[in-house]
């Protein structure tokens, strides 16, 4: 096994070939190239599938580490890298770009951006999940609220603008999206009671070209489902990498939870778009339709799992879809023109509502919100899934999810907002000691169990699914595994050491395929010991 260690700290280079530019018209057709790996989840359309078929079920167990590159810095490790022409890309917590030879995981340069002293991290750990790339540059969101531009030949950066004010809480940990002459950024910070928004940017110049929040203000359409004007502070953070589809020139993005958190008394009503997805045009940000999951939201259910984009047939009729498993235990089937609610299904269990009614509202069950002394409901805080991204294999006509199966105990107490400290209203307290998870593969048109591939412990790894017949992820306890999609047996393993919390990517390396995941403090990249022919 070969290691890899960047010792540069800057911006070094190693006289490597110049890597390929990657234009707009590229990434829309992206699924054409299924060596490269383009954006956050491979594809716009967030399906986090691969058309690879040189690794399959027949050949997966002799799978084995091509090389290991050890992360730097603090924090956990959640990059998705980004492959293109020859050089991969990742972050390093909490804002380093590292570009790596994927033949040899060997650093070719590193851009480090330090932190602050007072740098204010409030409800999440210190992590970055990786870049965007148009054209000839790589962007970062930094935590420390700036969106940033680099060379991606050298390194060098090109511009920074800032975001937001860390000093009241906000971040950005996502990945970028590139669209058509913008970077799309969100933002992180609903605990600290911010005010959420999607920002669009020049891709040259880094100046913004419009801002659309997810919570209205005073005179804005949807402000009446605030009480009095705890808009104000009402979250809706945009955690997410979000998906795009460009025939219908719509990004769709999740929200998240409304702040404070768990004391809904003070913000009464359904406290729009929290918890919900909107469909922005890309163009000004102007908003085209919502849908919100969780109307009121008073357990942190956040809607910012990733959208999937899937074209189905729903009742004898083709449509064009968008399919999410929810942080709140329901499995849904959107129309992704119209935002039109085809169906809802509970994928774990949950405890919290008798089921979604015919317009995709829940029906919520009495006694459910967080008390004083503590309220049981199922799922937890951190939900029946959460950021780890999900696939959806055409192949298979599956969605695939990581699923956590863990209940709380819900609890509320008083709040005021002051800008730059906590805004949860609350907390609560897990059921750790019953708590498992899986890898669970729904029905995508009606979100039915077709199968489980059961574990331990409930997960913080995303799902890769390919054309070769497997599903890829890992677990807390350190196991990087292939599954068949089909059946969800499992194939193959490898014993990383550290927790694996991270999103799966494969690529092809002069011709042949490899697989990728960070696991503890280090990438790991997979491939077979030889071609077989194929």
């Amino acid at each position: 096994m070969r290691r890899a260690l960047a010792l540069a700290i800057g911006v070094v280079g190693f006289g490597a070939v110049l890597s390929g530019q990657v234009p707009y018209a590229r990434i829309v057709d992206a699924a054409k190239e299924p060596g490269n790996w383009l954006t956050y989840n491979g594809t716009y359309d967030g399906r986090r599938h691969s058309t690879l078929t040189q690794i399959d079920t027949s050949n997966v167990a002799q799978l084995q580490p091509a090389w290991v590159y050890q992360v730097r810095g603090s924090g956990e490790v959640e990059t998705s890298p980004i492959v293109v022409d020859g050089r991969m890309y990742i972050t390093e917590p909490p804002t380093t770009v590292t570009a790596l030879d994927p033949r040899s995981g060997r650093a070719l340069w590193t851009y480090l951006r330090p932190m602050p002293s007072g740098l204010r991290l409030i409800g999440f750990p210190a992590t970055n999940r990786g870049v965007a790339i148009l054209d000839d540059l790589l962007y970062v969101g930094s935590l420390d609220g700036y969106l940033i531009a680099l060379d991606a030949d050298t390194g060098a950066k090109r511009w920074e603008t800032k975001v937001a004010d860390n000093g009241t809480g906000h971040s950005i940990t996502m990945a970028p999206l590139a669209v058509a002459g913008k970077i799309i950024v969100g933002i992180s910070g609903g605990e600290a009671g911010i005010r959420g928004f999607v920002d669009a940017y020049d891709a040259r110049t880094g100046k913004l070209v419009w801002r659309t929040y997810t919570v209205p203000a005073a005179g804005e359409p949807g402000v009446e489902t605030w009480a009095g004007e705890s808009w104000k502070n009402g979250a809706g953070a945009t955690w997410l990498t979000g998906s795009y589809d460009p025939d219908l020139r719509l990004l769709y993005w999740g929200t998240g939870n409304p702040g404070p958190d768990w004391n809904g008394d003070v913000r009464k009503g359904d406290n729009l778009y929290t918890a919900a997805v909107i469909a922005l045009d890309p163009d000004n940000g102007t908003m085209k339709w919502h849908f919100q999951y969780t109307p009121h939201d008073t357990h942190d259910w956040d809607a910012n799992q990733i959208q999937v984009l899937a074209d189905l047939t729903i009742n004898g009729r083709p449509r064009k879809t968008l399919i999410t498993a929810n942080r709140n235990g329901f499995y849904y089937v959107l129309d992704r023109s119209t935002g039109e609610f085809l169906h809802a299904q509970a994928y774990a269990k949950q405890t919290w509502a008798k089921g979604i009614d015919a317009k995709g509202r829940p029906m919520v069950l009495p006694n459910t919100d967080p008390t004083e002394d503590g309220n049981l409901i199922y799922p937890s805080l951190q939900g029946s899934t959460n950021w780890p991204s999900p696939s959806y294999s055409p192949q298979t006509g599956l969605f695939y999810v990581p699923v956590r199966e863990m209940g709380s105990y819900y609890y509320k107490t008083d709040v005021e907002y002051e800008p730059g400290l906590p805004f949860t209203g609350g907390g609560e307290r897990r059921l750790a000691d019953e708590a498992w998870g899986a890898v669970r593969a729904l029905d995508a048109r009606t979100g039915a169990k077709m199968w489980d591939f059961k574990l331990p412990s409930p997960p913080w790894s995303g799902v890769l699914s390919t054309a070769g017949g497997l599903v890829f992820s890992g677990s807390q306890e350190g196991n990087f595994y292939a599954l068949d999609a089909r059946t969800g047996v499992a194939l193959w393993q490898f014993q990383t050491g550290g927790a694996v919390r991270s999103n799966p990517a494969t690529f092809l390396v002069e011709g042949r395929q490899h697989v990728s995941v960070s696991s503890g403090r280090a990438l790991f990249v997979f491939a077979l010991p030889h071609l077989t022919g194929r």
